[in-house]
């Protein structure tokens, strides 16, 4: 009786399976890579990814699966005909897309597969997917190793993520991670060089993002708009006037453009977020003697929504309601790696002028301590975008100035402005015979702006550049 038991297990257990085989899908992809040193230049590039049908004959895969994508195709498993997809919503922030197929019969048959929850430590999940090195669907199991935040590489902000020790390899990427037949986590991102680490994006992300897109648009996860210091140290406590029964992070910096600014000043002791403590380290409990970022119960709030703050300030605690209308993208000097766009760029006699991002950080490998310091600063209503000279392309009409570059730029004829657009409109509309530019330290950059418009349509030709600006 009890090895007919044995073969009945496994039996459904097999049947589960392949239905959750039937499921999954491999997507092919065609995108259009941008050139952030070379800004008027770009490349094609071609690469596969997985995904899995979920309700409403959707697509859940990976944001960086399809981003820059000019052409997607998806396949179903244990069938050769591809079909066309497009891309329905995308979250660059949390890694996550939603592709749509524009012949419904792809679905003909299929299963959609419904979401979990957040797994346990130790919890088995087996990994789905089409990893380089074959064609066939790679079936892997391994354990939850750690559930906590951690960066994120597409968008280079911090969200909960789910550590696995299956094995995962590029092409994994969009596949779901399954547990008691639902999906608990999407294939995200690896550790190059380790041995079986693998992230995957968990289901409690991925209901968020469900939940944002049913008014039909994605308006992202929301950011409180200021930095922390522990409050570890005694004597710091001790300063801040912070009983010992009391655990709590210090605000030291705050963006003029959040929400919180109107609430908190620096000095304040957030002791608590919606009523979860929040530890001396800035860590909250999220699962029972589990610890991760306060920023966890700010995740699971939508764009719009507030949140409740605990606040210790000249000794006496306070509270405070904060909407939350900003991404991570309004409060920053310098946004998150941007993607499915191309790269910003004015050139004015042969003097290339460009936003700073931090794709082109990453492009330049740069170590220029002022675009790293301008990365790490908050936007103001005042200054909102860093301008660069990125290169100066050789001619006889900017001689003196062609090993300019990466070069930060904080006045236009001393004058300040606001973003990239306004920078652009101040040179075009310049009546002044020079355009001067200065840099913090007092590095000038004259150009003749009449001698630099007549030579304009001829560096153009000699570099091959179809157009002095972007569109």
């Amino acid at each position: 009786m009890k090895f007919l038991f044995t073969l009945v297990f496994i039996s459904i257990t097999l049947v589960a399976q392949e239905n959750i085989k039937d499921s999954i899908v491999k997507i092919y992809t065609v995108a259009k890579i941008p050139n952030y040193n070379i800004p008027w230049n770009s490349k094609l590039r071609q690469a596969s990814g997985s995904g899995s049908i979920i309700n409403g004959n959707r697509i859940l895969t990976n944001a960086h699966v399809v981003a820059n994508e000019t052409f997607i195709e998806v396949k179903r498993y244990g069938a050769t005909k591809r079909y066309e997809a497009e891309v329905e919503f995308i979250s660059h922030q949390v890694d996550l897309a939603i592709l749509k197929v524009k012949d419904e019969s792809f679905f003909k048959g299929t299963k959609s597969l419904e979401l979990g929850s957040l797994p346990k430590i130790q919890q088995k999940i087996t990994v789905y997917g089409f990893p380089m090195g074959g064609n066939a669907l790679s079936v892997t199991t391994g354990v939850v190793s750690r559930v906590e935040h951690t960066r994120y590489v597409h968008s280079g902000e911090l969200f909960l993520a789910i550590q696995i020790d299956a094995a995962i390899n590029p092409g994994s990427s969009g596949g779901p991670a399954i547990s008691d037949d639902k999906i608990v986590g999407v294939v995200m991102q690896q550790i190059k060089k380790s041995q079986n680490i693998g992230y995957l994006v968990p289901a409690e992300i991925i209901k968020h993002f469900l939940q944002d897109i049913q008014d039909g648009k994605c308006d992202g996860f929301a950011h409180l708009g200021l930095a922390t210091q522990k409050m570890e140290n005694k004597a710091l406590r001790t300063l801040y006037k912070m009983p010992n029964e009391l655990s709590g992070v210090k605000v030291m910096d705050i963006s003029q453009k959040s929400p919180s600014y109107k609430f908190l000043k620096d000095g304040d002791i957030l002791l608590s977020i919606d009523g979860h403590n929040i530890e001396n380290d800035g860590s909250v409990e999220f699962m029972p003697e589990q610890f991760t970022s306060l920023i966890y119960y700010v995740d699971k709030k939508q764009v719009g929504e507030s949140v409740e703050l605990e606040i210790l300030r000249d000794a006496k605690i306070t509270k405070a309601d904060v909407k939350l209308s900003n991404t991570a993208d309004d409060d920053l000097l310098v946004d998150t790696l941007e993607h499915d766009t191309m790269p910003r760029y004015f050139i004015f006699g042969g003097y290339v002028f460009t936003p700073l991002t931090r794709n082109l950080l990453i492009h330049s490998r740069s170590n220029l301590l002022k675009l790293r310091e301008a990365a790490g600063k908050w936007a103001t209503p005042q200054k909102d975008e860093a301008v660069i000279l990125l290169r100066v392309l050789a001619d006889e009409s900017n001689r003196g100035d062609h090993k300019f570059s990466l070069w930060m730029i904080d006045e236009l004829n001393g004058k300040k402005f606001k973003d990239f657009r306004e920078f652009k409109k101040m040179i075009e509309e310049s009546k002044d015979r020079f355009i001067v530019l200065k840099n913090e330290d007092g590095v000038e950059v004259a150009i003749d702006r009449d001698k630099a418009r007549s030579v304009e349509s001829k560096i153009l030709r000699r570099y091959s550049i179809k157009s002095s600006a972007s569109e």
